[in-house]
């Protein structure tokens, strides 16, 4: 397994990307939040060889607005994985749906996957659709050990000092493989 963090505006833009293999990053919230300082956390994962993710935070609302939102923030490169974040209540299982479908079919070379926490996925989640991939959130104290029995490709196990995860990928480049970019 490999070693990796998410960022958003609440962490600096020069975190620090020691013993870290892959950096996911908050972009967008909604239909009109966009993290100031993403292209510049972009950038410190980048400068340092990571395998880069990007993030939106889900809000009730039009799911395709909140994707097209999202996706016209960023200029795509080989490689850049993409994320929903769903923590809202108010958004529902198939709005989850929606919007990774809809990603997947706007960015049809880019791995689209799901983040939520262990009570969404057993207690909201009806369809156990997380597009390419489930990265979920489960503080239990043992890393790697999710608590669900769906596979899994990320696991943030803690938020201490920062959100960090693991990946379910023997390296960075088997990472960068599966994500579509370059070794």
């Amino acid at each position: 397994m490999i070693k990796g963090i998410d960022v958003s505006s609440y962490q600096p833009e020069d975190y620090s990307t020691r013993g870290m293999e892959f950096v996911f990053i908050k972009i967008t919230e909604g239909k009109s939040y966009t993290n100031p300082k993403w292209v510049a956390q972009r950038k410190t994962g980048r400068d340092a060889g990571l395998v880069t993710g990007f993030y939106h935070f889900v809000r009730p609302g039009s799911m395709k607005e909140q994707a097209d939102y999202f996706l016209s923030k960023i200029n795509l490169v080989a490689g850049d994985m993409l994320a929903l974040d769903w923590e809202d209540a108010g958004v529902g299982n198939d709005e989850k749906d929606e919007w990774i479908k809809y990603v997947q079919d706007k960015a049809p070379k880019h791995k689209v996957m799901l983040y939520c926490n262990v009570d969404f996925w057993l207690n909201r989640d009806k369809t156990s659709f997380a597009g390419d991939g489930l990265w979920i959130a489960h503080y239990n104290g043992k890393p790697g050990e999710p608590g669900v029995k769906h596979r899994w490709r990320f696991h943030q196990y803690t938020s201490d000092p920062l959100d960090t995860n693991l990946g379910e990928f023997d390296s960075r480049d088997a990472l960068r493989s599966w994500a579509g970019g370059k070794k």
